[in-house]
């Protein structure tokens, strides 16, 4: 089974904390070069140094902030001007908790664009180049909420379904390319997002995030949270030639806690 990366380019935004990091991290020891892509310069650099390194690879990074999508597009034709990619990570950090009867407007409209906007952004600037190699792959890390919807996460669970059909179609699209298009649906996972939800949930226990927190891994059949790199792992083999012919699934990695199929 191949699963080396070697002389293969990649792309991974939000790459510098949690999952994206931990993404990024297993697709350079695989022998891919890494692309960093965050808002953060200086924690990007950090994130650089921390890659791992073998010859031939060359990691790099730029700095992009996904509240401005002109700005992805912008940093993206810069840099495609010397650079392939043969795959793509789509991460960026999820929307603000709450009830979706009280979300205001222009909380959808601003999930819309950090997510599914510059998520097609950065396909359209991709995709000549996947062509051209012919391989191709496109992961977006999105949510359990597009099988079934996370109480307290109204605008997450709006959007994540968005990006989902529309990461269904793309695949049918471009699967005739050589190029996949595939969702990874983590579950709980230890990161700062995590920490959010946690404080959010809280609320139902009388502000205890102890009590939150054992009622949530409860509900997991591993009764624990998940490990970033256990989701990375997951990403790291759809970016391999051994998943060539996965192609347009929701993969929840989750502990088992999705009720559905």
């Amino acid at each position: 089974m191949n699963i080396d990366l070697t002389d293969k380019n990649a792309l991974v935004c939000g790459s510098t904390a949690g999952i994206g990091k931990a993404v990024a991290k297993q697709l350079a020891k695989m022998g891919a070069t890494v692309t960093l892509v965050a808002r953060d310069e200086e924690k990007l650099k950090e994130t650089l140094i921390e890659l791992h390194h073998e010859q031939g690879q060359k990691h790099n990074y730029f700095v992009a902030d996904f509240t401005k999508p002109d700005d992805v597009r912008k940093k993206v034709a810069v840099f495609k001007e010397q650079n392939i990619w043969h795959i793509l990570v789509n991460n960026t950090g999820g929307p603000k908790g709450g009830p979706i009867f009280e979300a205001d407007t222009s909380e959808f409209i601003k999930a819309f664009s950090m997510h599914l906007e510059c998520n097609h952004i950065l396909v359209q600037a991709l995709v000549p180049g996947m062509k051209e190699a012919d391989y191709g792959r496109i992961i977006n890390i999105i949510s359990t909420s597009v099988k079934q919807p996370i109480d307290g996460l109204g605008v997450s669970n709006t959007i994540r379904g968005a990006v989902a059909s529309w990461s269904k179609t793309l695949a049918n699209e471009l699967g005739q390319y050589g190029i996949t298009v595939n969702n990874v649906l983590p579950g709980f996972t230890a990161t700062d997002r995590l920490t959010d939800i946690v404080a959010n949930a809280s609320k139902r226990f009388d502000g205890s995030e102890e009590k939150a927190t054992e009622f949530m891994k409860n509900l997991v059949p591993a009764k624990r949270f998940a490990q970033p790199g256990e989701i990375a792992n997951a990403v790291a083999f759809l970016a391999t030639e051994a998943a060539s012919y996965i192609n347009g699934i929701n993969l929840p990695v989750d502990g088992g806690r999705t009720k559905s199929l």
